[in-house]
């Protein structure tokens, strides 16, 4: 926690100058996990865009806090031509990027900020980018490399953004972590050291708190930005991230004050510390899925009847019961049932052992057959508990001859191997980034993304024109239309095997206030404020 000394002494110092003067705040957030990095364009992940995106960094648009409604953010507005096919956003002016020891900007945030943060990821050939190579999985996913044609400086405070084709979703899509924007002139400064790489290690952003250092697997520290456009978002002087990838840990260090926020509870901790008088326990529905991904390019799991033989001898209530308790409900569909456009009328196959072993003998899959099950070792609000889930899958599997070997990497490996496709079937988890449809069936299961989320490698082409479709397409109702048709074959093809879609539950201590629930899953801090 730093040398204790310092503050007391500062104390000191201004009780004998201003009496009134209040000790510095300091916000404690149990994490779950140790970021990768801090650059929100390479990452998919809620641990590295709480650590990055939600602190140190600002959109063009963002959501309202707690909601999926878009406001101005770096930008204070935007025109939208005739055709859909242009966006031109007006740039908020007096906005400071982060002042640290590693830089010092001299200049506000302008129009070549967002040419920088945009053509880096557009563009292969872009300087920065040859000399720090690194992927925009997020942004090729959801097709935004094809879609967006250019981006063009108006003067020095109006850009746009010319389109190829119409995307119905554009103004949420910028919203998003990964289209954070980053400082080109703290780019051509580690540019011209050499030290291109150091933009994912020491972030320079906008946002409310400013990057101060971090120990993998320890903490990370951070400072008010009191320079930040938006001063009322700023309410603690300092927020600190300690990394607990025990739940329990966490827990105990909630209960004692050693942190007034703790991510991913337990299901069994819920009850515990709702009982606790110093603790409240905010909840809502979940806009997520916890699921399994079979990797169709690895034999036998290229074949449907094989897919459909491991999805059907999965006893999905049972985990439930087990693994999500009070906080889970069955997931049928790859859509949580609060996005809209799910089809309520897709159904589970119904769970048959007998029928799965026939399958697999059908497709050649001899008794004793091994692949691996990768289980992943942090706790997600999607699946609180992924190598208990892995266990009873096993142990599922091995009632039909198919031998499953468990699997885990720490995270930042788990999703860098599955993104390389080593892996046979995995756990995975997803929560909604932008109330969007294409945000889970063009970003998880689109043939744009099979070397980024598409954990399945599935590319079906009556599918994905189905989805392309639906994306370039305003009219909801034809969308609705187009996304229900795409879900179905989802289904009949079974690249994976919904489990359950979880309640949210966020325990906190009753001197955090203003805190809010994010539909995405993600842990802001901005607005709040603590008591003494």
């Amino acid at each position: 926690m730093g040398k204790t000394f310092q503050p007391l002494l500062l104390a000191t110092a201004l009780l004998a100058c201003a009496p009134l003067a209040q000790a510095a705040s300091t916000l404690v957030y149990c994490s779950e996990a140790s970021p990768a990095g801090f650059d929100p364009s390479q990452y998919t992940s809620g641990t590295e865009f709480d650590a990055s995106a939600e602190t140190v960094f600002n959109r063009l648009t963002q959501f309202e806090r707690g909601s999926t409604n878009v406001e101005p953010g770096l930008a204070t507005s935007w025109d939208v031509a005739p055709d859909g096919l242009s966006y031109t956003f007006h740039l908020r002016a007096n906005v400071k990027f982060h002042t640290t020891d590693y830089f010092t900007p001299t200049r506000d945030f302008d129009a070549d900020d967002v040419l920088f943060t945009f053509n880096r990821l557009l563009d292969p050939n872009q300087p920065f980018r040859k000399a720090y190579p690194s992927e925009s999985p997020y942004f090729n996913d959801m097709g935004l490399n094809t879609t967006i044609k250019s981006v063009d400086k108006i003067d020095d405070h109006t850009v746009r953004f010319s389109l190829n084709n119409v995307d119905a979703a554009f103004i949420q899509n910028l919203a998003m972590s990964f289209a954070s924007v980053q400082s080109a002139e703290y780019a051509a400064q580690l540019l011209k050291e050499g030290k291109a790489a150091d933009i994912n290690q020491k972030p320079i952003g906008t946002g409310p708190f400013v990057f101060k250092r971090y120990e993998k697997d320890s903490q990370i520290r951070y400072s008010a930005n009191t320079a930040y456009w938006k001063p009322e978002d700023v309410k603690i002087d300092n927020l600190i991230f300690s990394i607990n990838t025990d739940a329990a840990v966490r827990v105990q260090k909630l209960k004692t004050g050693e942190c007034q926020v703790s991510g991913y509870p337990r299901p069994q901790d819920i009850e515990v510390l709702e009982k606790d008088p110093n603790i409240n326990v905010l909840s809502q529905p979940g806009f997520n899925l916890g699921f399994l991904a079979y990797n169709v390019t690895h034999k036998p799991l290229d074949q449907l009847k094989v897919r459909q033989a491991l999805d059907m001898a999965i006893d999905k209530p049972a985990i439930i019961k087990a693994v999500y308790q009070s906080a889970g409900q069955l997931a049928q569909n790859a859509l949580p049932p609060n996005q809209w456009s799910y089809d309520p009328t897709i159904k589970d196959a119904p769970y048959d052992p007998a029928k799965a072993r026939q399958l697999l003998k059908e497709a050649g899959v001899a008794p004793g057959t091994e692949i691996s099950l990768w289980a992943m070792t942090v706790q997600r609000a999607s699946n609180p508990n992924a190598r208990m889930s892995a266990q009873m899958i096993q142990s599922d599997w091995a009632k039909i001859g198919i031998k499953a070997n468990i699997v885990s990497y720490e995270w930042g490996e788990y999703i860098k191997r599955a993104k390389n496709g080593e892996h046979d079937v995995m756990t995975y988890g997803w929560t909604g980034d932008n109330g969007d449809p294409d945000n889970w069936l063009g970003v998880l299961y689109s043939c744009a993304a099979v070397t980024g989320s598409n954990f399945a490698k599935w590319c079906d082409p009556a599918y994905d024109k189905l989805v392309q479709q639906a994306k370039v397409t305003s009219d909801r109702g034809q969308r609705i239309k187009l996304y229900q048709q795409a879900q179905h074959i989802l289904k009949e093809q079974v690249p994976i095997t919904p489990i359950a879609n979880s309640k949210v539950f966020q325990p906190l201590r009753k001197e955090v206030h203003n805190f809010k629930l994010s539909p995405f899953g993600l842990t802001p801090f901005y607005g709040v404020s603590l008591s003494k």
